[in-house]
């Protein structure tokens, strides 16, 4: 097994308050759970979601969870380990990097994950509805985001057309089988 040392100082784990994590559609009460982008040491703060092959190497603490680079390749061996962990982190580089939603998505249709997947990183209000629409059970806002104002836009979609991880119908065959 490798040596790995605890992080020093000088690379603390980012922290997510509670009021800026929006966790199954309402603001959370608590969160215990800090991110940390060190691949090389374990933080010394736990829970901690840390990068995915640092995880790999320390599966059996309780105390860690992965976080999927944008880029992650998710091939079914890979799915296959993440199903073992009750949450994983995916992170969005910056607003634009949409990559993250297909990783979500990819694991709640076709590997079946059924824990939390949260949103981490450069994550803004708009985002939200289109991140739980793809399997996102929690997202860590950005830190100049209102979280009351992410719950009004998470709701502000009444009517879907299209079909995603919740609603398996589009709005056009849900009223061809009314009909």
């Amino acid at each position: 097994m490798p040596d790995v040392s605890v992080a020093d100082d000088s690379e603390q784990p980012t922290l997510v308050h509670a009021e800026h994590l929006v966790a199954n559609g309402e603001i959370a009460a608590e969160n215990a759970w800090s991110v940390s982008s060190d691949a090389e040491s374990l933080p010394d703060q736990r829970p901690a979601f840390v990068p995915l092959a640092l995880w790999q190497q320390h599966q059996g603490d309780a105390g860690l969870a992965p976080v999927l680079a944008s880029d992650t390749e998710l091939t079914p061996a890979l799915a296959g380990e993440l199903a073992q962990t009750p949450r994983i982190a995916i992170d969005f580089p910056a607003f634009t990097d949409g990559r993250g939603y297909s990783l979500a998505r990819l694991m709640r249709e076709r590997y079946g994950f059924e824990g939390e997947i949260r949103a981490v990183g450069d994550v803004l209000v708009d985002q939200l509805n289109y991140m739980r629409r793809c399997g996102f059970s929690a997202m860590a806002l950005r830190n100049d985001q209102d979280p009351e104002v992410a719950l009004r836009a998470l709701n502000a979609f009444s009517v879907r057309y299209q079909t995603d991880v919740e609603l398996r119908q589009a709005l056009f065959e849900r009223r061809l089988a009314k009909a």
